[in-house]
Formats: C-alpha cells, structure tokens, sequence
C-alpha cells in the first residue's frame, strides 16, 4: 500500500517512530531481495506516496527497470522544497 512520507526533520526526536516507518522495508533487506521505494503520487498535503517494490533475488536490473517505468507512466515530476 502506498504510504505518505512524514515532513523532513519531523521525527528527530522520535526515533522508535522513525524506526516504525521502515518496518515493511526491513523485511526484504533481511531476506536479500531487491527493493526500492518509488514515488507514484503526491498528497493532498503535496506529500510524495511511495510505492515499495521487491523482486526476485539478484534482479536488482529488473527491480530498477519496473521502478522506472512505474515513475514515468506516473509521470511524477515534484521535487522537494526542501532537500536535507
């Protein structure tokens, strides 16, 4: 499921809930899977919604080459405000 990304620095001083948000990319990073998070949509507040994708192990290629098509039949082009 797409899920919002939370405001750049909101979470410094709540690390178990910055933990939290990476629980579902864990999984594949501990099992050896490519994975990658792309950016499909934007929020109503202008947040980008990530759509995660795994693959197939050792297909990093193919993971990258789905992630690239899915950004640009989306045709997702905002760029942050504010970048670290």
């Amino acid at each position: 499921t797409p899920t919002a990304s939370f405001p750049l620095g909101s979470l410094n001083e709540d690390p178990l809930t910055m933990y939290l948000n990476d629980v579902f990319a864990v999984p594949a990073s501990l099992a050896g899977l490519p994975a990658m998070s792309v950016p499909a949509a934007l929020t109503e507040d202008g947040l980008p919604l990530g759509l995660q994708l795994v693959g197939k192990p050792f297909d990093e290629q193919g993971v990258l080459n789905a992630g690239l098509a899915i950004q640009q039949r989306a045709g997702f082009t905002a760029k942050p405000e504010k970048w670290w």
